[in-house]
């Protein structure tokens, strides 16, 4: 990757957890760890991989996201309006009274959502639906899904991958946002879902791991999408929780909590915006 886009995805991904802050801030409400865990993954699609337009976000042949960890809704948010799809000034009504960003992606309110999502493993089943369609259509649009991996918990997520190996959909990405915490603490001691390479091997599936705040290890993972034709494809992607503010980064009381007044000035300081 060259030095000139490599700035311009960190300078990005910057402004994307700006905006993350600024709305769970403003909300007093919302879950900023996993959104700043995934904010390098979605500046990476949003900017490098994905087939969207912002002047037509229902375009046909675009490519699909659904973001099935819908809490994470912040870190959607303010991407898409780093993209063009919202003005960036919205994201300070995340939660508010008859807002269009709500704490969970609403797709029939909010241009560039694809899915609404927040029942945590639904959003899996969604994925498969939309990519076994494009096969059934003949369309060359790929679907790309976010996963907590909390949400590996889920039987439902299990079914999902069954059924997508056995339909060999090539057209089909998950990333599993491996950050090792969820609300209750670290994954390994609520429920272990470990290990996750093996299981999706298990079900057909072609296995890549990325660094989730390395922009060259992300191209690397979704190069390994792109080049395998015949199965679909999860990348586990290791990650910091709350990564890029000093006190949420491993600290699950972040899971799903808003910051005071002085602590919005530390994670402003802390993104470079003081």
């Amino acid at each position: 990757m060259d030095t000139k886009k490599l700035e311009f995805l960190k300078e990005t991904a910057r402004r994307v957890r700006v905006g993350i802050i600024d709305a769970v801030f403003s909300a007093a409400s919302g879950h900023p760890g996993g959104s700043l865990s995934i904010a390098d993954v979605v500046t990476y699609l949003y900017f490098e991989k994905l087939n969207v337009d912002p002047a037509d976000p229902q375009k046909a042949d675009r490519d699909r996201l659904v973001l099935s960890k819908g809490h994470c809704a912040p870190a959607l948010y303010s991407v898409l309006a780093q993209k063009g799809f919202l003005p960036v000034e919205d994201l300070k009504t995340l939660r508010k009274t008859a807002s269009y960003l709500q704490g969970h992606p609403d797709m029939k309110h909010t241009p560039g959502v694809d899915m609404s999502s927040g029942s945590l493993g639904q959003g899996t089943s969604v994925s498969c639906g939309m990519a076994l369609s494009a096969k059934l259509d003949g369309a060359d649009y790929k679907v790309y899904a976010i996963l907590g991996d909390g949400e590996t918990q889920e039987g439902q997520v299990w079914e999902a991958a069954m059924f997508a190996g056995h339909y060999g959909l090539s057209n089909l990405c998950w990333l599993v946002d491996l950050n090792g915490l969820q609300i209750d603490g670290p994954i390994a001691e609520v429920m272990n879902p470990a290990p996750h390479e093996d299981k999706f091997r298990a079900f057909g599936w072609n296995v890549v791991h990325c660094d989730a705040h390395d922009f060259e290890s992300i191209e690397a993972a979704y190069k390994a999408f792109d080049e395998c034709s015949d199965k679909p494809t999860v990348i586990i992607s290791h990650s910091v929780k709350g990564k890029g503010v000093s006190f949420m980064e491993n600290n699950v009381n972040w899971h799903g909590a808003a910051p005071n007044a002085e602590q919005y000035e530390i994670a402003m300081a802390d993104l470079g915006e003081r």
